[in-house]
């Protein structure tokens, strides 16, 4: 049985998550959906699919959500979703299951990893014993999936592996799981984010381009730019894999940054090579 592996990862998480269901499922593929997204419309012809992704803005991100949209799932007998998040709720697998309407998820997983949104006041990046303690975990829950999937059995269960809850305890968080993901839809229309920025740090080595998935970043006379019409994937690729910690996020209305503050992460075994290769 043939088992496609579909990956999209900014900072390293998911393409770890990738790499080992690789090494665990049953003859498997990894393919990244960047480089999926610039082929033509068709029909997935594998037997088994398993998707894994970051949680971006309590949702799933928009270029896995353009790949589920663009593709025909029906001969697809066995699909799975496995997302990486920072530890706070993740419901919205339900949103996969509209995109590949009347095909639905089989089964559905989420794991704690370690947190690349450094523009958050009091941010902390996780030390060596943090990614061991986490890697340990996310292992051992790695066989049970893998497990699950090679037995092609139901696993739908609500989301309760969560490390921070929401702030509220009331409808207020239903409120927020609703409106938050509307937002990100909302985001393609003004090109993602652009509140990007450099400092005086920048050496114009360009890794920041080479890790950008999306395109919106060309160099320019050895410094980065950012173009506000290419959609920003949101994955923070360029922040956190600049070996100089040239490029900041800057502060929007209400939503304070603090990244001049924070140190950067990246997972320790992805280098900016294994994201840029998504590309080709």
């Amino acid at each position: 049985m043939s088992t496609a592996i579909y990956y999209f990862s900014g900072t390293g998480n998911s393409l770890f998550i990738a790499k080992k269901l690789n090494e665990s499922l049953e003859n498997s593929e990894l393919l990244p959906i960047v480089r999926e997204l610039d082929a033509p419309p068709g029909k997935i012809d594998a037997e088994k699919v398993v998707l894994v992704f970051p949680v971006y803005a309590l949702t799933v991100p928009i270029p896995v959500r353009d790949f589920l949209k663009k593709n025909d799932f029906g001969s697809v007998h066995y699909i799975s979703a496995v997302a990486t998040r920072l530890g706070i709720p993740f419901n919205d697998f339900k949103r996969i299951d509209r995109l590949m309407k009347p095909k639905k998820l089989n089964s559905h997983f989420v794991l704690n990893m370690g947190s690349n949104d450094i523009k958050v006041k009091n941010y902390k990046c996780p030390s060596e014993r943090d990614l061991m303690e986490l890697e340990s975990a996310v292992l051992k829950e790695l066989e049970r999936i893998s497990q699950i999937i090679n037995g092609n059995e139901e696993s739908r269960e609500r989301d309760s592996s969560y490390l921070e809850a929401l702030p509220f305890g009331d409808f207020r968080d239903r409120l927020i799981e609703w409106s938050v993901p509307k937002m990100m839809t909302f985001s393609r229309f003004i090109g993602g984010v652009n509140y990007y920025y450099i400092n005086s740090n920048c050496n114009g080595c360009g890794i920041c381009s080479k890790v950008c998935l999306s395109g919106k970043i060309s160099m320019k006379e050895n410094r980065p730019g950012w173009n506000k019409k290419t959609l920003c994937y949101m994955c923070y690729a360029c922040v956190n894999f600049c070996p100089s910690k040239a490029i900041e996020i800057d502060s929007l209305p209400g939503v304070p940054s603090f990244s001049c503050e924070n140190d950067r992460y990246c997972h320790p075994y992805a280098g900016y090579k294994d994201i840029e290769g998504q590309k080709t």
